[in-house]
């Protein structure tokens, strides 16, 4: 019987025995459990396996051991990369002070399941519009730099560089290799969209790996990195090469190619094609002009075939005798004008000279002024002895004025 030694304190602490014993006591406590997760490591070891189980979502991680035992119960086929439900208990080695956890059932994720989870995920996506064809930028004609996440030496990676290399020698590529499958995939594809993106030279990104089954495809359904896929203003070229499990990638790139050399050949221009529409231009350009002169040159050669251009004589001679008639008409015109003219300034000069004073001195009257010069025109302005010029129709005299005969005090 185990005595009870107490709480541990600085003057009382535990063995490290006591305290191993209390860890096992309560790990031991939990039991059996039936976990999810992704299997990120798998190793034999003396006919045992050796592996690590990660968590779907978080970032948590936990090894696990599969005795020799219970493995030859397990399915054959179970490997890294695969999604698993297993029933594990918690073991705590007392003697290693280490925690592992004993596997005595462990079976493949339903497909059925991962369709359905996929499916969801799909449908939510969809719904926000991050499907919609609006949202789908298109490529550039020919890109300066391409950007390429592939792994590294893959397959994918050789197609897609040969292939845009022999379409267009001068291409240029900026390369970054990540992990395409296994728990590092999706974390680094997504980094690796985020670093090409805010390259400035970079003008399109190809995700590219050579096909594969269905759960190793899962990586490019990840819901963080189709986000970021669909926030990137880069345009994306998604090669991930599978009809059958189309991932969530392809729904969302601006491109989806059914294989990497397909990328390359939609992704880079061919020089000789390109070449080839350039002097096909050229032909027809040189077609349609010579063709347009041609016209030009027979509708001049019909215009001077005309009599009014082959005989221009009759249009200045026409004009000739048109001009002289308006010039005899103008002539006419003018010198009924003068002659009406003529009559007006007579008949204006008669009446000025009947009104003129001096047609009025000619009939025998004068003009008589004052001194001051003022005409005289009441006889109470002629004061006897008052000096007068007077105006007459040859010439001028001089006169005083005397008293009326018939006044008084006149001389008898």
């Amino acid at each position: 019987m185990t005595i009870d030694p107490g709480p541990s304190t600085v003057d009382s602490p535990w063995p490290v025995a006591l305290l191993s014993a209390k860890i096992k006591g309560w790990i031991d406590r939990l039991g059996a459990v039936w976990v999810e997760g992704e299997i990120t490591q798998w190793g034999l070891s003396g006919g045992n396996v050796y592996g690590k189980l990660k968590d779907l979502d978080a970032d948590a991680t936990v090894g696990f051991t599969v005795w020799s035992s219970v493995k030859a119960k397990l399915p054959t086929d179970l490997k890294q990369g695969d999604r698993v439900v297993t029933l594990v208990k918690p073991n705590y080695w007392v003697k290693g002070g280490s925690l592992t956890m004993q596997v005595f059932e462990m079976r493949h994720v339903g497909l059925g399941d991962l369709l359905e989870r996929l499916e969801r995920l799909r449908q939510s996506l969809r719904a926000e519009g991050l499907f919609d064809m609006d949202r789908k930028r298109p490529l550039p004609f020919l890109p300066g730099c391409i950007g390429l996440i592939t792994g590294k030496d893959s397959d994918a990676e050789k197609d897609v560089l040969r292939n845009a290399q022999l379409r267009w020698p001068a291409v240029e590529f900026r390369v970054v290799h990540t992990a395409v499958q296994g728990d590092r995939a999706a974390a680094e594809v997504t980094a690796a969209l985020r670093t090409l993106d805010a390259d400035p030279d970079v003008d399109v990104i190809i995700v590219a790996r050579g096909g594969g089954d269905f759960q190793n495809l899962l990586v490019f359904s990840d819901e963080t990195l189709v986000r970021t896929a669909a926030a990137c203003v880069t345009p994306i070229v998604s090669a991930i090469g599978h009809e059958a499990d189309r991932p969530l990638l392809d729904d969302v790139a601006d491109l989806r190619a059914s294989t990497p050399t397909d990328a390359a050949k939609r992704v880079v221009p061919d020089v000789a094609d390109e070449l080839a529409r350039v002097q096909q231009a050229r032909a027809r350009i040189g077609n349609r002009m010579t063709s347009q002169v041609r016209t030009e040159i027979d509708r001049l050669e019909q215009l001077r075939s005309r009599p009014v251009l082959t005989a221009s004589s009759w249009i200045v001679d026409s004009r000739a005798e048109e001009l002289g008639r308006y010039v005899g008409r103008s002539a006419e015109l003018i010198e009924r004008l003068l002659e009406r003219s003529h009559g007006a300034v007579l008949d204006l000069r008669s009446q000025l000279r009947a009104l003129s004073p001096q047609r009025t001195l000619d009939r025998g009257y004068a003009i008589a002024q004052l001194p001051g010069g003022a005409v005289l025109r009441s006889s109470a302005d002629a004061v006897p002895g008052t000096p007068l010029l007077l105006t007459l129709a040859d010439g001028s005299a001089s006169a005083t004025v005397t008293p009326p005969p018939d006044a008084p005090g006149a001389a008898g």
